[in-house]
């Protein structure tokens, strides 16, 4: 599995972007969003149970992905018009503001290294990705254990931070200052 500091690999797939049949895919690459910060999700498979909950969160927050100059792409092994199918029937998934990504020749899940060999669909995998296109972050959970999206969005800030971050920080809250902490210990001994 491709790991921080790994360059995300080039990829072109289909994408489910709209509901209406008449915009509803698009082609999507490295390209599309040069410059930006990626948030780049995978699920198992569409119309199934665990997935629709993450889906819709990442939906629900990405208003505050965008404040972060982030795009949300999800991606699964499933095709374009499965997408389209599974968000015109689940009530949740409707409204997505992002492209669900479609890896039917599983290219980019196999490049990614998250490919489930037993399974044959992709992990439930995150990676956020910064602007020049390297890896930063990777969470992989066991295929029936959904992630926390609000993590996800702590860790981004914690990466664009570009600062030292404790465990558990939170936006706003003060980073460490190696300096200050050692010139802390000196006094301390």
């Amino acid at each position: 599995m491709l790991s921080v500091g790994q360059k995300l690999p080039e990829f072109k797939l289909k994408a489910t972007i709209d509901l209406d049949i008449e915009k509803a895919f698009s082609d999507i690459s490295n390209s599309s969003y040069k410059g930006k910060w990626l948030v780049l999700f995978a699920w198992p498979k569409d119309f199934t149970f665990v997935c629709p909950t993450e889906i819709a969160e990442f939906g629900k927050l990405n208003g505050e992905f965008k404040d972060r100059d982030a795009q949300v792409l999800g991606l699964s092994t499933d095709s374009e018009f499965v997408h389209l199918a599974w968000r015109q029937n689940h009530k949740d998934l409707k409204d997505l503001p992002f492209p669900m990504l479609a890896d039917i020749k599983r290219e980019l899940t196999s490049a990614l290294g998250i490919l489930d060999p037993q399974e044959g669909v992709a992990q439930r995998a995150t990676f956020i990705i910064d602007p020049q296109g390297i890896i930063r972050f990777v969470m992989v959970t066991d295929l029936s254990v959904g992630r926390n999206v609000k993590e996800v969005v702590r860790v981004l800030d914690a990466l664009q931070s570009d600062e030292l971050c404790p465990c558990n920080w939170q936006k706003g809250q003060p980073t460490l200052d190696p300096a200050k902490i050692a010139k802390e210990s000196k006094k301390a001994a």
